[in-house]
């Protein structure tokens, strides 16, 4: 089975907002294990970055500038995903962005039609009822290391 661990940053939180992608980070297991076949990108949004963003990721306005754009990689993308699962932590934001990027192009799709998606939080929700959830409570909850999770 083919999986794709999928995450993203953004210029804020809605793209109903006009907030667009700037990063795509993207890790391939096959039967559970690491392949080394990792999808990662920057991407110029075309935008300027809110500051509470700035302050969760720290990418500029400025490192972006010279990027490609969303529409300039997104059949490289697709190809990527294509008939994968997905796994992300709060999913329904990172393929909700995802689905807003694509339906900014001409040709409109949604992530469903080339991948299966699973949202982890909603699983940590199903297994840790009333517990927190983020990404940072369940590295320590399962003691997984973290400290390099914030690199881009």
């Amino acid at each position: 089975m083919r999986q794709i661990i999928l995450d993203t940053e953004t210029t804020g939180l809605e793209p109903s907002d006009g907030h667009r992608i700037i990063e795509i980070g993207c890790i391939e297991l096959q039967d559970r294990n690491f392949t080394g076949n990792d999808f990662h990108v920057y991407l110029n949004p075309q935008r300027t970055i809110d500051s509470n963003a700035i302050a969760v990721h720290g990418i500029t306005t400025d490192f972006l500038a010279d990027k490609p754009i969303f529409a300039d990689i997104a059949n490289e993308f697709l190809e990527y995903i294509k008939d994968s699962e997905i796994i992300a932590h709060n999913a329904p934001f990172d393929i909700g962005f995802l689905n807003h990027e694509f339906g900014l192009l001409p040709k409109k799709l949604i992530i469903t039609q080339y991948a299966t998606v699973i949202d982890t939080l909603e699983l940590a929700r199903k297994l840790h009822p009333g517990q927190r959830n983020s990404l940072d409570a369940l590295c320590k909850r399962y003691k997984i290391d973290n400290t390099k999770r914030n690199l881009h």
